[in-house]
C-alpha cells in the first residue's frame, strides 16, 4: 500500500491562497509548552515533528486576544507584540517541512477553568446566563467591550501576520465567547448583537472582517464551530447550520473547522476530546451538513485516527480536510508513513485521553501513553545509538516490558523479551475486556510492531528462572514484571463469597445476582467491573474509597462512565472503606464519618483494591549481581503511562 491508496488524502488543496500539500490536519489543542506565555523551544520542536512527520496544516493551540480572556494558568496571549517573536520562529520552522501555521485566536467569555493566581476572576459573556459546568456568573459585555474584543481579535491576526503565519482561526466552538453570543438561550441581549440570528451572528462576522481589513485578501481565516454543541441548552445541528449559512454569506471566511460539543456542560464537554467509546469519525456528518450548505472548504474532527478512515471521509465528501490531531500526537510521523505504504507501521491513537488532555486538565504538559517522546522531543527526540552492542534481557511482556525492549534494539543492541503467557500484553489485556474499553488492546498491537521493527526475539510461553537467565547470559536485564491483584486482610475474607476484578474478566468465578465491587483506586477498574456485571444483569453496588467512581481517570472518560452507570441502575457510594463481609452482608466506613454502611443480601464481593508489585525476578537478578533496571507495577503499582515511559527510559539506560 502507497500513497496511490490514499489518493484524496494526499492531494494538494487550496485554503484562500495557501495551498497545502495534503489533507491531514494538526488542530489547535492545549499543551501547556509555553514558556511564561509564549513560544518557545519546546513547543517549536512539538510541532515540528508533526509537521516533519507528514501534517499539512498546523494550527496552534488557543492564544488570549484580551485581558479579560485568561482561562488558565500562564497562557499563550497574542494582546501586545511581544508575542511576535516566539510565533515567528515557530513559522520558520514549520514553513521549512512544507507545512502551513494557523494561530487560533481565542477568547472563552464565561468558559473559565482556572485563573492566573488562584482568585477566581470575573468573566464576561452575552448575557449574565450561568455556565452548569463551572459553576460561573458572568458579566455581560458592555458595548464598549464588545467592540473592544472584535478589534482585539483584528490586531491579535495583525500580529500573526507580521510573525509570517499563514492565517488565523477564530475559535467559536465548545461553547466559548462567540458560540455564547449565536446561543438565544445564553445570549438576551437586546441591541444589535442579540435577538434575531442575524443580529446573534454579528459578533463572529465582526471580528471576521476586522481581521480582514487588517491583514489582508491573502491571509486565512478560519473559524472553528460545533456543528451540534450536544447540550441541554446548547444550539442543535439545524441551528448552526442557518448561522453558518448568515456567516459564510459574507464571504470573508476561507474555511469551516467543525467540531462537536460544549465547554458549558459536563454531557458536552465529553466531545472536546472524544473517548474511545465514541465511533470513529462520527463528527464527520455534521462537517458535511455544514459544506453542502455553505460551499466552503471544511475541516472536520473527532475520533478520525487512522489514514484510511480519514481517506474515506474525504473521499465520501463529507470533509475537504480532517482533523486527526490526537493521532499525531501517537505518532507524529503518521502522514509520512501513510504516505510511504507503511500502514502497519503506523501507532494508532487508542483514544484513552489519559497524557493529552488528561495531563492539560492536570497541569503538566502534553505527552501520550502510547509514545512518551511527546512533549518531551527536546529530551527523547532522538534515541543515542548504543555505543557498543550488549545482550540484553527483558523480563515481561506487558508494555513497559515491550517498550523497553523495542528501544534497546532500536538502539542497536541484542534483546530478547521473555513473556511467560502465550500472549503478550500484560495487563492490558484485562483492560480491554472492560465496557468501551477494547480500543485499549491496540496498545498492545502497536508495542508488538515496535518490537517487531526493531528486531526484538519475542519469547512466548517462557518462565525464567535463575538457570535461564544465566543460559542467556546477559549484559543487562530490564524488569518488568508487573504486579498481581492485591487482597487486603478485612474480616470475613475466607468465609465470605470473595472474588478479584481479574478473575471475574478472566471468566474464572461465578459472581451472584446481587454484587458489591469495593473499588479502592477510584480509577478505570471498579468503574469498568460494575458496568461489566450491570450490563450481565446483576445488581451491583460501586463502593468507592473517594468522593465520586472513576476519581483518578480522565474527566471526560469518568463522566461519561458514570452516566452509564447510573442508566444501568448501579448504586454509587462513595466515601466508601471496605471494612468486612459474610455470607450475604459486605460492611463498610465511611471514610469521613467512621460510620457503618451496611449492604445486605449480597451474593458476592468484587475487590478492585488495587496492585501488589511481582518481585521475585528482582530479587533473583540482584542475588546473581546482575546489572538490572525497573520497569512498571513492578516498582509500584500504576498505570500503563508510567510503565511505557519507564521502559523507554530503561531502553536508552542499557
Amino acid at each position: 500500500m502507497n500513497q496511490a491508496n490514499f489518493p484524496n488524502l494526499f492531494s494538494p488543496i487550496a485554503l484562500g491562497n495557501l495551498t497545502l500539500r495534503n489533507r491531514i490536519v494538526s488542530t489547535g489543542h492545549e499543551t501547556h509548552l509555553n514558556e511564561g506565555g509564549r513560544i518557545g523551544d519546546r513547543m517549536i520542536a512539538y510541532h515540528e515533528a508533526r509537521a516533519r512527520g507528514g501534517a499539512g496544516l498546523i494550527m496552534t493551540e488557543v492564544a488570549l486576544v484580551h485581558s479579560s480572556a485568561v482561562f488558565v494558568a500562564d497562557p499563550i496571549r497574542v494582546d501586545t507584540d511581544d508575542c511576535i517573536p516566539g510565533y515567528t520562529r515557530l513559522a520558520e520552522v514549520i514553513h521549512s517541512h512544507g507545512t502551513g501555521l494557523i494561530a487560533q485566536l481565542f477568547h472563552p467569555g464565561r468558559e473559565m477553568l482556572a485563573s492566573e493566581d488562584g482568585t477566581t476572576p470575573v468573566s464576561y459573556s452575552a448575557s449574565p446566563t450561568p455556565n452548569e459546568r463551572f459553576h460561573v456568573m458572568p458579566r455581560p459585555m458592555t458595548p464598549e467591550m464588545v467592540a473592544e474584543v472584535i478589534a482585539a481579535h483584528g490586531d491579535a491576526a495583525a500580529r500573526m501576520a507580521k510573525a509570517g503565519l499563514d492565517g488565523v482561526e477564530i475559535v467559536a466552538s465548545h461553547g466559548y465567547l462567540p458560540a455564547q453570543f449565536l446561543n438565544p438561550q445564553v445570549n438576551q441581549r437586546e441591541d444589535e448583537y442579540g435577538g434575531s440570528l442575524d443580529n446573534r451572528t454579528r459578533l463572529i462576522r465582526d471580528i471576521a472582517a476586522d481581521i480582514r481589513a487588517k491583514t489582508g485578501p491573502d491571509f486565512v481565516i478560519g473559524l472553528r464551530l460545533s456543528g451540534n454543541e450536544l447540550s441541554h441548552e446548547g444550539m442543535d445541528q439545524s441551528e448552526m447550520l442557518e448561522a453558518c449559512a448568515r456567516i459564510a454569506a459574507d464571504e470573508v471566511l476561507d474555511y469551516f473547522s467543525v467540531v462537536a460539543g460544549s465547554s458549558a456542560t459536563l454531557a458536552g464537554s465529553v466531545h472536546i476530546a472524544p473517548p474511545m467509546f465514541e465511533e470513529v469519525g462520527y463528527t464527520a456528518p455534521l462537517g458535511q451538513a455544514i459544506r453542502e450548505r455553505t460551499g466552503i472548504t471544511t475541516i472536520v474532527t473527532g475520533r478520525i485516527n487512522q489514514p484510511q478512515d480519514a481517506e474515506r471521509i474525504v473521499a465520501s465528501g463529507q470533509a475537504d480536510l480532517c482533523g486527526m490531531t490526537r493521532a499525531m500526537i501517537c505518532d507524529p510521523e503518521m502522514g509520512e508513513k501513510a504516505r510511504a505504504g507503511r500502514i502497519d507501521d503506523i501507532r494508532a491513537c487508542i483514544g484513552c485521553n489519559q497524557a493529552c488532555i488528561g495531563h492539560f486538565h492536570d497541569g503538566y504538559p502534553i505527552s501520550c501513553i502510547q509514545n512518551p517522546v511527546s512533549g518531551r522531543e527536546l529530551q527523547y527526540g532522538t534515541f543515542p545509538p548504543a555505543p557498543a552492542k550488549r545482550r540484553i534481557m527483558v523480563i515481561g511482556g506487558g508494555p513497559g516490558g515491550m517498550k523497553a525492549a523495542a528501544v534497546a534494539a532500536a538502539r542497536g543492541h541484542e534483546v530478547a523479551l521473555f513473556e511467560r503467557d502465550p500472549q503478550l500484553g500484560g495487563q492490558a489485556r484485562l483492560a480491554q475486556m472492560l465496557p468501551h474499553r477494547a480500543e485499549f488492546g491496540g496498545i498492545i498491537t502497536n508495542l508488538t510492531r515496535e518490537m517487531e521493527l526493531a528486531g526484538v526475539d519475542i519469547r512466548k510461553g517462557a518462565e525464567v528462572d535463575a538457570d535461564s537467565i544465566a543460559d542467556f547470559a546477559p549484559n543487562a536485564v530490564i524488569v518488568a514484571t508487573g504486579a498481581t491483584p492485591r487482597w487486603p486482610d478485612f474480616e470475613g475474607r475466607d468465609e465470605a463469597h470473595v472474588v478479584d476484578a481479574w478473575q471475574v474478566l478472566q471468566g474464572q468465578v461465578n459472581v451472584g445476582k446481587s454484587v458489591v465491587v469495593a473499588d479502592w483506586r477510584a480509577d478505570w477498574i471498579g468503574i469498568g467491573i460494575a458496568e461489566l456485571l450491570a450490563q450481565n444483569g446483576h445488581s451491583v453496588k460501586l463502593a468507592v474509597n473517594g468522593y465520586m467512581p472513576g476519581q483518578t481517570i480522565q474527566m471526560y472518560v469518568r463522566d461519561a462512565s458514570i452516566g452509564r452507570l447510573h442508566g444501568l441502575g448501579v448504586e454509587m457510594l462513595p466515601y466508601s472503606r471496605l471494612f468486612g463481609a459474610d455470607e450475604d452482608s459486605v460492611y463498610l466506613q465511611h471514610i469521613m464519618s467512621n460510620e457503618a454502611v451496611i449492604c445486605e443480601d449480597v451474593d458476592t464481593l468484587v475487590l478492585c483494591q488495587g496492585h501488589t508489585p511481582s518481585n521475585a525476578v528482582e530479587d533473583m537478578v540482584r542475588e546473581m549481581g546482575l546489572e538490572h533496571h525497573l520497569v512498571g507495577d513492578c516498582i509500584a503499582p500504576r498505570t500503563a503511562e508510567e510503565a511505557v515511559l519507564e521502559g523507554l527510559r530503561a531502553g536508552i539506560a542499557v
